[in-house]
């Protein structure tokens, strides 16, 4: 490129004053930063109500819908496991203590009805015997024979993690666009004045 051609190109440039520039910067970046928290708070307000139904034993299904939808559609909401953290960031804690508890009385009505049926059984085997004291180690050794556990409750039935896209086309994904292609029109911006100065 000769000297002619950079001072017509120079001549085009030198309107677009860097401090124009610098202010829509600040103003796009600024925004950027509020939306991508909005973002977030909108992250939180869902997650927030998650934590509610699992509380109070509401619809946890609808609530969990929607975050996941908010999170996956909306960058800056991050709920996903990262390399040091231990647990999921969701947790349904009430959820879990009623799985649990739901395992424990089904485990005990097990255990009750082994119980009657070890009494059925062994009074068949000896109906002669009134007191039943003959009876107790024939309903030992019955139960014995026929265990119950408590089922374990597997883990992915109350942890959950969403990961967010690294860019959403939100106000705010919009809004980052923007705000980068301003701040890249004023290092533009204050190159070619610096090259100005130098070759012209």
């Amino acid at each position: 490129m000769d000297k002619k051609q950079l001072h017509r190109l120079w001549r085009k440039i030198r309107p677009i004053k860097v401090w124009y520039l610098v202010v829509l910067a600040l103003v796009a970046v600024s925004v950027s930063v509020l939306s991508l928290r909005q973002n977030n708070l909108g992250m939180v307000r869902l997650r927030n109500a998650v934590y509610q139904a699992d509380q109070n034993n509401g619809n946890v299904e609808a609530a969990l819908q929607a975050l996941r939808a908010y999170v996956y559609a909306h960058m800056n909401t991050d709920l996903a496991t990262g390399n040091d953290s231990v647990y999921p960031p969701i947790q349904l804690k009430y959820t879990y203590e009623r799985l649990q508890a739901a395992a424990q009385a089904q485990a005990q009505a097990a255990g009750g009805k082994v119980y009657t049926d070890a009494q059925a059984y062994c009074e068949q085997q000896d109906s002669v015997d009134f007191s039943g004291r003959n009876r107790e180690p024939c309903i030992e050794q019955y139960v014995s024979s026929h265990p119950t556990s408590v089922a374990r409750v597997p883990d992915a039935l109350y942890k959950f993690d969403f990961a967010s896209p690294s860019w959403s086309p939100d106000f705010a994904g919009f809004s980052l666009i923007v705000s980068s292609l301003l701040v890249l029109a004023l290092a533009c911006r204050v190159a070619a004045g610096q090259l100005a100065k130098r070759f012209l």
